[in-house]
């Protein structure tokens, strides 16, 4: 093998790999057509050059690996069976059994291209339709076109921009409209560490803030449909409202380890499920608020279950913002009183107030606003740290946390104040490696996080970063730190929560919507910036 390059076709997320070998060419394209009832990813493997020999190699197994299937073949396709879940193959490549995996192989001349399609569907059910991979093709680069046609900003980033975008609109389940926070569990964010999470769940803060990426850049359809998503997952009592559910709203989400599993190059356990759904997180009620505010701004119609919904959850929060809480990290260790956490108490008040002002509701606005102004006048009191002269990661800590970098970008103070111009210094003092920004110090001994090892620096913080420091007018700064991000990211332009400066590898689950939707925020922010905004 002389070379192998990949890159998307413009505007989609339809990969070509390219392999070049002394005896020629050939392209492999690989792609998810839009979903229909049950999901296809596709491949076409075409010789561009030359004759090219090539070998197939499939392994199906169920249940992350611990149940391999019955395979037969049908007169059109091949077929693997167990239990509830059955794969479906279907390709003019002749195929056989091998060592309990499916293998071909088969020679290409220039000019010549064979098709695969991979279809998942419930056993119970027939095999899914035959689907024509060249016409699949067509209409799968057409749909991502028109839809990254769709996006309104227009500044010097734009490619970034779509791409991530489109990240975003690909990790989003369209039979609901829920958004993963990644497709992946267990992705190490420290290679041969413990910090190993499932991330394959819809966080309420990610979609959120993913909601507001997407109004921003024109795609109002999927913010509706995000909202719709929420109502549904959140239907109950404000107490009970979790951080993160299942794609259609599922709150089950147990955490196990699968111990036959090695991991990532050694880095064990794997889990699946995710302990911190049971966790009190006080910010995703801010999250949540913003984001129900920003898509009736950007156009999403009236409801009054939305309303109801509001109301109550503040009426909950009016006494609820008191309480400690696990924090945005999802600490498994004590609960404390965070000092982001009560930030976004404070704006899910100043929302509800902005959403009262802007369309005429009714709501105790003057209870509102004197609860605002109690959790404000709080958090200056209690979460600043005269050691650190920053604002601190809790109350009475000295402990610094990237987190605060939000409070600018929310609202709760300017990034000129002088607080937050120390608290600002204090992050780039103490939290920066190699110009990117770490969570926190995480410490061997559990203290700050209840969990041993080290980790990457976190990719939306150094993001949050960027946004500030152009805020304060850092223009040139601000603007050198999101291209070094931009350096960042993959030969297709992806991006995972963390990253190793030492190692110059990127860490954690891929890709990741946090990230992308903070690069999104960011090149926003620069943009609004330079002009004065």
């Amino acid at each position: 093998m002389r070379e192998i390059t990949r890159r998307y076709r413009p505007q989609t997320l339809v990969l070509d790999t390219v392999f070049e070998t002394a005896d020629g060419v050939a392209c492999v394209t690989d792609f998810m057509p839009p979903r229909n009832d049950v999901p296809d990813i596709a491949r076409i493997v075409e010789c561009r050059e030359g004759s090219v020999t090539m070998r197939c190699e499939l392994v199906v197994r169920f249940d992350y690996g611990r149940i391999v299937p019955w395979v037969r073949s049908t007169a059109d396709a091949w077929l693997a069976i167990a239990g509830p879940d059955a794969v479906c193959l279907r390709t003019p490549v002749e195929l056989r059994g091998e060592d309990f995996t499916t293998v071909a192989e088969f020679t290409l001349s220039a000019g010549e291209r064979v098709p695969f399609v991979l279809t998942w569907y419930p056993s119970q059910r027939d095999p899914p339709p035959h689907v024509d991979a060249d016409e699949a093709l067509r209409e799968t680069e057409a749909y991502w076109r028109e839809w990254s046609g769709r996006c309104t900003y227009d500044g010097r980033h734009r490619e970034a921009v779509e791409q991530s975008l489109r990240v975003l609109k690909a990790l989003t389940y369209a039979p609901t409209g829920g958004i993963v926070a990644a497709p992946t569990t267990s992705l190490p964010e420290a290679i041969g560490g413990r910090r190993n999470w499932d991330y394959r769940y819809c966080w309420l803060r990610d979609a959120a803030l993913t909601l507001a990426a997407m109004l921003r850049s024109g795609y109002a359809e999927e913010a509706q449909a995000w909202r719709d998503w929420l109502l549904r997952a959140v239907a109950g009592s404000p107490a009970d409202v979790q951080i993160m559910y299942g794609i259609a709203g599922e709150r089950r989400l147990d955490e196990r380890e699968l111990e036959w599993l090695p991991g990532y190059e050694g880095s064990r356990p794997v889990r699946i499920g995710n302990a911190a759904s049971a966790q009190p997180q006080l910010d995703v009620y801010g999250e949540v608020i913003d984001a129900m505010l920003s898509a009736r701004e950007g156009g999403a119609p009236a409801l009054e279950h939305a309303w109801a919904v509001l109301l109550a959850t503040l009426k909950w929060l009016e006494d609820g913002w008191r309480r400690t809480d696990a924090g945005i990290w999802e600490v498994r260790g004590p609960e404390r009183h965070f000092t982001h956490s009560k930030v976004m108490a404070w704006v899910a008040f100043d929302r509800g107030i902005r959403a009262v002002e802007a369309f005429g509701r009714d709501g105790p606005v003057d209870r509102w606003r004197a609860i605002r102004d109690e959790i404000k006048e709080e958090v200056l009191a209690h979460a600043w740290s005269e050691e650190q002269q920053a604002f601190a990661q809790s109350y009475g800590s000295d402990e610094l946390d990237a987190s605060v970098l939000l409070m600018p970008i929310v609202g709760f103070l300017p990034a000129t104040d002088e607080r937050m111009a120390a608290t600002v210094a204090a992050v780039e003092r103490v939290l920066l490696r190699d110009g990117f920004v770490l969570r926190y110090i995480a410490r061997d001994d559990g203290a700050v996080d209840g969990l041993s090892g080290d980790e990457g620096v976190f990719l939306p913080c150094s993001f949050w970063l960027a946004s500030v420091q152009a805020l304060q007018g850092r223009h040139e700064e601000a603007a050198h730190l999101f291209e070094r991000l931009l350096a960042l990211r993959n030969d297709v332009g992806l991006l995972a929560e963390e990253y190793d400066p030492e190692a110059g590898r990127l860490l954690g689950n891929f890709p990741q919507a946090f990230t992308h939707l903070e690069l999104v925020n960011t090149a926003f922010a620069l943009e609004d910036a330079a002009a004065g905004r």
